[in-house]
């Protein structure tokens, strides 16, 4: 039977662009007034009515099928009037060039009569960029430019569309160079989280990293051709094959070798606790290295040496679950940015961001200024751009030694310069006066350091208005100024955030603790995403639980427990199965049968670790003496036996028996049976005047207890073996003292409750028994 042919909402309308400040939206989303969805919510009520009466037969009163068919279309119609498609997708064109892109919709809460667009459809709709707007979210807090002048903003013609969904679409690099590690995870995540749909020939914007100067590195792809092939294709809840092509063999050649220059001459990578590393790093520039392996119980120091001390700067971010970034200048965990000659960052091993860290990131920066930097590179010429050359090390000081400061030490006789605070010989005090107070001069400004007058260096020194920073050349006042009072306030490039930030190290501590798109390792979808949360409002619950806020909603799904089988959230299996341990530890033992050849216990254990099961269920022993149901069976009588004479003489019957007659049975390993005797090689038979004086010791001792006197009947052939694994169970991982491993009953119950299986009963143990040493 052919399908009916799907009808599409049909509705179009004319906006003038609106100039508010909508620059937080991203990708290609946009904003429409509320009289629109009205619009659209009428045209899909028309819809559903064409829609259910495409498909009714002719109306016939005598007919009963064709009334419940009308009834059917009425039932359809109703559900469907107030639906709209999902997602819901725009062809925006403007009149003015005839330029066309898709978009999807953001919310409908724009000005009557307005549209806004984001930045993206207004660069490829051909608009002019409002003037004000900010390039970034690190531009100036201030407001942006409107049109004041009357003239009204350019019109746009908005047309409702449905668009196939995607499963192919080439992307072609407008640059050379660029590596796919670089914006293989960037893509993807951009386009999950901004894109409805993608539109042939676009040009395809994805923002990279950042340099000093707050310009944003960007990656620009063409969209060349899709499959289904139309002219747009939609991106959301399909599985979208990307395929990354050049422009032209010039190009690929170019990118080449470029990744293959940067592979060979990279500097960075493993740095080691015994050996110093020496690289370079260009000016605005990165270079990081990764420290696996260190003694956790000891300080760590990490310490940079370089000749350029005003420029080169040390950061280091820990490698762990909730932190994955590499330091960077606006997003770091520890920094040295001090002019010294030694760079130094001490960790100590009670830190708590280093606590759970697999590794350390260790980067060195070396600082440009910010006219020097085009899209977050260096653009500097001449002495500006060589390399700066640096000395690594970790290391872990000797905390015995206590540093000794130089300066305080002096001989005997010694007198202190009122000038230079050196300490001089008290005969040549006058001698040294003179010449350091013609020649030297002390800072004023209360750095107590020492110059010589008309010196470059004293000239170039410098304090900082606004706190007590100080320097000796331009290049490190210039750096101060740039990191710590930026001509512009700061915003967090990667989320919507209110907080504006005076300084970079303020912007780096909120991007690596509260900023929504910090990068986290989910503990339970175990991947690599942002935290999400609101940066204003912060979760209470997140912050009580310790989770973030995605994994407070990731672990709000639920799973089976593999102990109980019940049904628990992901969040709460911790909780749980710490309960579970508690149990285990407060459980009653099991009792194995006082038969010493039977793997059995008294009560029966089960799979779920219960150690009374069989008694729980009315299937308990029924005797006082520690035999199991199976082995007591033989020995029950009906008769009322108070004093357990009847049971004692049949007790004696069954030990003359083995030890005269034997079973009988192949499998037989009762040392107390003939035929187990006899299985064993062991020579010489047991008279009945040897074992009736051996069973009466036996009666003897049969009110004392399994322990001091226990029973040796033989058994069948499964519960003997079940026997013997249990005690190779116990002898396990027993140590040198029996100290370590499991007890001989917990092996005993592992083995009945699991029907003999070795592995499981290993499972078992590990899952509902203590372990000897917990046991104590």
């Amino acid at each position: 039977m052919a399908e009916t042919p799907q009808l599409s909402l049909k509705w179009s309308a004319q906006y003038t662009l609106s100039h508010s400040d909508h620059n937080l939206l991203t990708g290609d989303k946009i904003l429409l007034p509320p009289s629109a969805l009205e619009a659209l919510l009428s045209a899909s009520s028309n819809l559903a009515a064409e829609s259910a009466r495409s498909t009714l037969p002719t109306f016939d009163p005598y007919n009963s099928a064709t009334y419940s068919a009308y009834r059917q279309a009425e039932s359809q119609y109703q559900d469907q009037r107030q639906q709209l498609p999902y997602p819901l997708i725009f062809r925006l064109v403007n009149p003015e060039n005839g330029k066309v892109v898709y978009a999807g919709i953001r919310e409908f809460s724009a000005e009557e009569g307005e549209v806004a667009l984001s930045p993206f459809l207004r660069e490829t709709l051909g608009l002019k960029q409002d003037g004000g707007s900010k390039e970034d979210s690190m531009a100036v807090d201030g407001e942006e430019a409107v049109n004041g002048n009357g003239v009204p903003g350019p019109t746009i013609t908005i047309h409702a569309k449905q668009l196939p969904k995607g499963t192919y679409v080439k992307l072609r690099p407008l640059e050379a160079g660029y590596n796919p590690e670089d914006w293989k995870a960037l893509l993807e995540q951009y386009l999950r989280q901004n894109y409805t749909t993608l539109t042939n020939s676009e040009v395809l914007i994805v923002p990279g990293g950042r340099g000093i100067g707050g310009k944003k590195e960007e990656f620009r792809f063409l969209v060349d051709g899709f499959k289904p092939d139309t002219d747009g294709i939609c991106v959301v809840d399909t599985d979208l094959e990307v395929d990354i092509e050049a422009l032209n063999e010039e190009q690929a050649r170019e990118t080449l070798k470029r990744i293959v220059a940067r592979s060979t001459n990279a500097p960075g990578g493993e740095l080691d606790i015994h050996k110093a590393r020496e690289s370079q790093v260009l000016p605005g520039e990165y270079v990081d290295f990764r420290l696996s392996s260190w003694s956790r119980t000891q300080p760590l120091e990490l310490e940079l040496e370089a000749a350029d001390e005003d420029d080169v700067d040390l950061l280091v971010n820990p490698l762990s679950a909730t932190q994955r970034s590499k330091p960077r200048m606006d997003e770091h965990m520890f920094a040295d940015f001090e002019s010294r000659p030694r760079k130094r960052i001490r960790l100590e091993p009670s830190n708590v961001e280093v606590e759970r860290a697999e590794a350390l990131y260790v980067t060195v920066h070396a600082f440009a200024a910010p006219q020097e930097q085009t899209n977050g590179h260096p653009s500097a010429v001449g002495d500006e751009a060589r390399p700066r050359r640096f000395t690594l090390r970790a290391r872990h000081p000797d905390v015995t030694d206590d540093p000794v400061d130089s300066s305080v030490q002096h001989s005997e006789g010694d007198v202190r310069c009122k000038n230079c605070h050196q300490w001089i010989p008290g005969r040549t005090l006058m001698l040294h006066e003179n010449f350091c107070l013609r020649n030297n001069i002390i800072c004023p400004k209360g750095c107590d350091q020492v110059f010589q007058k008309r010196s470059p260096a004293f000239a170039q020194h410098w304090h900082c208005p606004h706190d007590a920073a100080y320097g000796n050349t331009p290049l490190s006042h210039q750096k101060h100024t740039t990191l710590f009072h930026p001509p512009s306030i700061l915003h967090c490039p990667d989320c919507p955030t209110l907080e504006t930030f005076p300084s970079l190290p303020s912007l780096a501590q909120h991007r690596t603790t509260t900023c929504p798109a910090k990068p986290i390792l989910c503990r339970f979808c175990h991947l690599e995403v942002p935290q999400e949360g609101d940066p204003n409002t912060p979760n209470a619950e997140a912050l009580l639980s310790g989770l973030t806020p995605h994994e407070l909603a990731d672990g709000a799904r639920t799973t089976e427990c593999h102990l109980c089988a019940k049904i628990v959230r992901l969040r709460d299996m911790e909780i749980h199965l710490r309960n579970h341990d508690l149990d285990r530890l407060a459980r009653l033992p099991p009792q194995p049968c006082r038969n010493m050849n039977c793997g059995r216990t008294v009560d029966g254990c089960s799979k779920a670790g219960d150690t009374r099961a069989g008694a729980r269920m009315g299937q308990g022993s029924g005797n006082d003496i520690g035999l199991c149901s199976v082995c007591f069976g033989p020995l029950y009588v009906s008769m009322l036996d108070v004093e357990g004479k009847a049971l004692r003489r049949r007790i004696e019957r069954r030990y003359l028996q083995q030890l005269v007659t034997g079973c009988g049975r192949k499998w037989c390993g009762n040392e107390y049976c003939k035929t187990g005797r006899g299985n064993a090689g062991v020579q010489g038979s047991v008279g009945t005047k040897e074992a009736v004086g051996m069973v009466r010791l036996w009666l003897e001792g049969l009110g004392k207890g399994s322990a001091v006197s226990p029973l040796h009947f033989c058994t069948d052939e499964r519960s003997q073996r079940q026997r013997g694994l249990a005690g190779m169970l116990a002898a396990e991982d027993g140590g040198p003292a029996g100290k370590g491993g499991y007890a001989l009953e917990w092996c005993v119950g592992a083995v009945e409750a699991e029907g003999g299986d070795l592995d499981g009963a290993r499972l078992w143990l590990k899952n509902w028994a203590p372990t000897r040493a917990e046991s104590r």
